[in-house]
């Protein structure tokens, strides 16, 4: 069954709509994913070209493409700089930044890859206390 999701950038200037994915759900480690998002890892939806759709302000939307990458390039909103899908570069895969997506894809992450370039400082996030709001002063 085909899973509908929406989402956007953080201004709300670009929207998108993804008809189905491709069941894959991951969390690369790689040193460009982490560069890309200022994180630890990126949190990746692989969806078909086809079944992906900008739906406003495609216009808003900047590519960076390294030369030295085989898939990878990276997109993002030139109004408030927030990840967007990007295009892969075999042309096939639209790779959907998850934390861009207004509701729950219908499937999970699966895996983390490329572990070999994980962040030295790297903690994994079950291993850290949780809070609801901000940890109370200490």
């Amino acid at each position: 069954m085909a899973q509908e999701v929406t989402g956007h950038c953080l201004c709300g200037a670009v929207h998108y709509r993804v008809a189905d994915n491709l069941g894959i759900f991951q969390y690369c480690h790689c040193s460009r994913c982490r560069r890309f998002t200022g994180s630890a890892h990126a949190a990746n939806l692989f969806v078909l070209r086809d079944n992906f759709f900008w739906v406003a302000g495609e216009e808003n939307m900047r590519e960076y493409s390294p030369p030295d990458t085989k898939y990878f390039r990276t997109a993002f909103c030139a109004v408030c700089g927030s990840s967007l899908p990007w295009l892969s570069k075999n042309g096939k895969v639209m790779v959907v930044p998850a934390g861009t997506l207004d509701e729950h894809p219908g499937v999970e992450p699966s895996q983390n890859v490329f572990c070999g370039s994980r962040a030295t400082w790297y903690k994994a996030a079950a291993d850290l206390p949780e809070y609801d709001t901000l940890p109370p002063k200490t």
